[in-house]
């Protein structure tokens, strides 16, 4: 899914965290405050240290962020540097209001435990981490709203000494795709799956998911719930690790992804093929290249008819090796009035 939250991800290189929501047999549980366990110090020491670096993503300022980071986070920047450029136009005008926050206690763990997990709170939000060095760690999820593009941003903070909190890990992920919340996303995706259409509800299920979820290694038991019904609509025949073969007006075509994106601004299906040496000398051809995407796209429709209530358009990438030949993007309601080619699609297991 093409969308803010994975383009701008940072792991800090000590902080290797997982996306698991079961604890490992080695894992080792250590203990976790929610802020209506936290005193009010310990409460507005947090969340006043998160909106301090918030305020410095909002101007810009990124050597006094870099400045209030620990030194092994610190050493290489870049990362963080690229989110706070990408961040500062969408936020810089926003509320920022500080959402969680939570003090995870792994100072007693013993030093290179493979893993640590943090139960929280009831209902239990579980924290999944990787090769943590022992120490207090905070984490803070913070809401940037009222403006076009709100962001929800975690940071994974860190006591040193004199009780000071410092940035450890950045996060980001948009609040909205295409004017709607997860909410909406997550209500949609269940409509489609009571009518059988899998498609459209299994990718609306990935969108409702990544807007809902702050973090890819915080589980909780309403993502778990959306995760199962996710689970429930997988279309077998999707590409994966094998493209997947559709076939249309006498050709195959190899489709070696399909997502979604907003690219253009509304929702569009993204979908790539690689062409085979037919395919791809007709492709020199603007007009054959054209009536070749378009092909696919109205076979895509033809299996699947419910994408065409559940986006835009369709967006089709031709790819040879890491170049694109050919790329269109079409409404669905000019792809609906092309000829509908007979179509079926399969994928080599």
């Amino acid at each position: 899914m093409q969308t803010g939250c994975a383009k701008r991800l940072f792991v800090l290189p000590m902080l290797v965290l997982a996306c698991a929501f079961a604890a490992a047999p080695d894992a080792h549980a250590a203990s976790c405050v929610t802020q209506s366990q936290m005193t009010a110090l310990q409460r507005e020491a947090l969340a006043g240290a998160a909106r301090t670096m918030l305020t410095q993503v909002q101007s810009g300022n990124v050597q006094a962020l870099q400045a209030n980071t620990i030194p092994a986070v610190a050493a290489d920047f870049s990362g963080i540097r690229s989110s706070v450029e990408y961040l500062k136009p969408l936020v810089q005008n926003a509320t920022v209001t500080v959402d969680e926050v939570y003090i995870l206690d792994a100072s007693g763990d013993p030093a290179g435990a493979p893993r640590t997990d943090f139960f929280c709170g009831s209902p239990v939000v579980v924290l999944n981490f990787t090769n943590i060095p022992p120490a207090t760690y905070g984490l803070a999820i913070v809401h940037a709203t009222g403006v076009p593009q709100p962001q929800q941003i975690s940071l994974i903070l860190s006591k040193t000494g004199g009780d000071r909190w410092m940035l450890a890990g950045f996060f980001n992920k948009p609040m909205i795709e295409d004017g709607h919340d997860g909410l909406w996303y997550w209500t949609s995706a269940r409509k489609f799956a009571q009518t059988k259409a899998d498609w459209a509800a299994w990718f609306y299920y990935r969108i409702a998911t990544n807007l809902l979820d702050p973090l890819d290694f915080l589980s909780s038991a309403n993502l778990e719930k959306l995760q199962h019904e996710s689970d429930q609509v997988h279309p077998s025949n999707l590409p994966g690790t094998q493209p997947m073969t559709l076939n249309a007006s006498g050709a195959a075509f190899a489709v070696t992804a399909i997502d979604t994106t907003t690219t253009f601004g509304p929702l569009d299906l993204d979908v790539h093929y690689t062409p085979d040496s037919t395919q791809a000398a007709q492709l020199r051809d603007p007009p054959s290249a054209r009536k070749q995407v378009t092909v696919i796209m109205a076979a895509l429709l033809q299996l699947h008819p419910e994408l065409q209530n559940a986006f835009h358009g369709i967006w089709v990438h031709a790819d040879q090796g890491n170049a694109t030949l050919f790329a269109l993007e079409l409404p669905m309601n000019q792809i609906a009035a092309a000829p509908q080619p007979s179509a079926s699609s399969s994928v080599a297991r």
